[in-house]
């Protein structure tokens, strides 16, 4: 039998699956097996990976991972770190990858042994942007994305399908301001919720050493009518935020851009906005 068949037949027996997380499983494999057909990779080659991405996806959806405003990544007894990378690994031509910038990260770098942070104003492109910057930098950088603090939002901290990439990232988990009101019987629940986050922000960069990755767009890119990827607008009040929240700390903050070229890795649904 040919394994997407295989995959299906094995997702139809799982009668713990909501029908909404079926189909957009379904979605997310296909696309997948889309993005490595042209390059004839056989699908036993991932397949192990989306058995284990069933398994995890069976332990939120039966006991969901809730999410602290801090949360740091989760690498046993199972290594999400890990997961995510080799998940993502095949998507990843790393012999036409580039990495521009190398003046900075050593920059960056020498930052964070000095006990400075760094925040980078990033833009998004893909929900496995983490993944990709760890796939890119852990060889000839160690440790700069894998300690990497990312700015997240609700929707991979409460998808089941995001979560068990999101287990393995440090992240503040932050309620966009575009979604702070929906429900409206939660916004002072999530009110709430961010400023607990903005004060562990704080009590971070206070610490020293640290480097968080925000996208101040609040959004992923798109293409536009044209077929071009833009990059979404970044809001100056985000920007604003962190500058404060940096100046508050008291510790040396430096702020990089960080552009990130991701789309064709994994793109996303043209119609969601986030």
């Amino acid at each position: 039998m040919e394994n997407s068949s295989k995959f299906r037949q094995l997702v139809e027996q799982e009668s713990w699956m909501p029908e909404k997380v079926k189909q957009n499983l379904y979605s997310f494999y296909f696309g997948y097996k889309k993005a490595l057909d042209p390059h004839r990779i056989d699908p036993s080659a991932y397949s192990r990976w989306f058995d284990d991405f069933l398994r995890y996806i069976k332990m939120q959806v039966t006991t969901p991972f809730i999410f602290q405003p801090y949360h740091e990544k989760v690498r046993y007894p199972y290594d999400y770190y890990k997961f995510g990378n080799d998940f993502f690994d095949l998507l990843v031509d790393k012999k036409t990858s580039t990495v521009h910038g190398k003046t900075q990260i050593e920059e960056i770098l020498s930052h964070k042994e000095k006990g400075h942070n760094v925040i980078l104003l990033a833009n998004h492109q893909i929900e496995a942007d983490p993944q990709a910057i760890s796939l890119l930098l852990d060889e000839k950088y160690p440790g700069l994305a894998e300690e990497m603090i990312f700015v997240a939002g609700e929707r991979v901290i409460t998808d089941p399908l995001a979560v068990p990439f999101s287990m393995g990232r440090n992240l503040l988990c932050i309620y966009s301001k575009r979604y702070i009101d929906h429900p409206p019987e939660k916004k002072a629940e999530k009110q709430h919720h961010n400023k607990r986050a903005m004060e562990l922000m704080r009590i971070l960069l206070q610490e020293g050493g640290k480097c968080i990755y925000v996208a101040p767009s609040g959004g992923r890119d798109r293409r536009n009518a044209q077929g071009i990827v833009e990059v979404a607008k970044f809001d100056p009040q985000s920007i604003e935020m962190f500058y404060l929240m940096a100046q508050k700390a008291k510790t040396p903050t430096y702020f990089y851009p960080m552009a990130l070229a991701t789309y064709d890795m994994f793109p996303p649904p043209g119609n969601h906005s986030n």
